[in-house]
């Protein structure tokens, strides 16, 4: 079921309400994932990394407990960070089981993530100079208004509406994923690999790891693979075509992209809006009408088709 969605700007102005956005996307295909909600949100190029990480999630052992345990968390992050030299420059902690620190840094990003993981409880939802990960529990209203999402002035953002049907209702099933280790990229998706097994077992023997057990993130990452072997965005989608195999549409972002892709069987729904202006992208009409105040005529891509637009 899910619901997925994408919108990328073109007139060339940065400063647009993408949070805002995307949220009214989102909240309009409540229907098709009322259990959690994922946000991946891109800002011009900063000269620094902001780095997403979750925390423990409640385990009702105690409001105490549960408080005095994220802030070990905290503190342990930081720590971790300037230890391997990165610069702190500021720390969003005002949700509750999530933190945002944004840092310089010139060393090994995977050595970072991976020191920072070693912190009991803790997960890197993203990493990157625009790409902002956040994702909870309940609907897109919730989430927003929990992260102060409706804020969020960027450039182009992706979001998903997840209905559990195979794994927990939990942060860490939800998505979007980061393409772990590499930056700025992230991916959406409704569907499912067949072959997921073979390309997970793939990936790993090539030195990657994953989050979760979600197929989502497989795509990620082999996107990302491709892109750091010199293929573009299009030419590692289209190849994608080929080599995973089951019923799927997915969209793809980088911090200066987005790009969608459907599977040559096209079973999965997405609806698409072009103009000058803007792109706008989700698996119902509905979801584009909400940031489109204007008549639109939308159309349904072909089987097969790949498509990606730039910032």
């Amino acid at each position: 079921m899910c619901g997925i969605a994408g919108i990328i700007y073109r007139n060339g102005e940065e400063r647009q309400e993408v949070g805002r956005d995307m949220t009214r996307m989102l909240q309009a295909m409540k229907h098709r994932g009322p259990d959690s909600t994922g946000y991946a949100l891109y800002r011009p190029d900063t000269d620094g990394y902001v780095m997403h990480v979750k925390l423990s999630e409640a385990n009702g052992n105690g409001d105490f407990e549960f408080a005095e345990r994220l802030r070990r968390q905290r503190s342990q992050i930081q720590d971790r960070l300037r230890a391997l030299g990165a610069r702190v420059r500021a720390v969003d902690s005002s949700a509750e089981h999530a933190i945002a620190i944004t840092f310089d840094h010139d060393g090994d990003l995977k050595q970072l993530a991976d020191y920072v993981e070693d912190v009991r409880g803790a997960e890197v939802l993203s990493l990157g100079r625009s790409l902002e990960i956040v994702k909870d529990l309940g609907d897109a209203e919730t989430v927003a208004g929990d992260y102060g999402l409706n804020e969020f002035i960027g450039t182009h953002a992706i979001g998903h509406a997840r209905m559990a049907t195979e794994s927990d209702v939990d942060i860490a099933n939800a998505h979007p994923y980061w393409a772990y280790p590499f930056p700025d990229v992230a991916v959406v998706h409704n569907g499912q690999l067949t072959n997921y097994h073979q390309w997970r077992r793939r990936l790993e023997r090539a030195g990657h790891r994953f989050q979760s057990e979600c197929d989502s993130e497989i795509i990620a990452v082999y996107l990302a693979e491709r892109m750091a072997q010199g293929d573009s965005l299009e030419e590692s989608m289209r190849r994608s075509l080929h080599e995973l195999d089951g019923v799927f549409t997915y969209i793809c972002v980088t911090e200066d992209a987005l790009g969608v892709a459907k599977d040559e069987l096209g079973a999965k729904p997405l609806v698409l809006y072009e103009s000058d202006d803007l792109v706008a992208l989700a698996s119902e009409e509905i979801a584009i009408r909400k940031v489109v105040d204007r008549e639109i005529e939308t159309y349904d891509p072909y089987e097969g088709a790949v498509m990606v637009w730039t910032r």
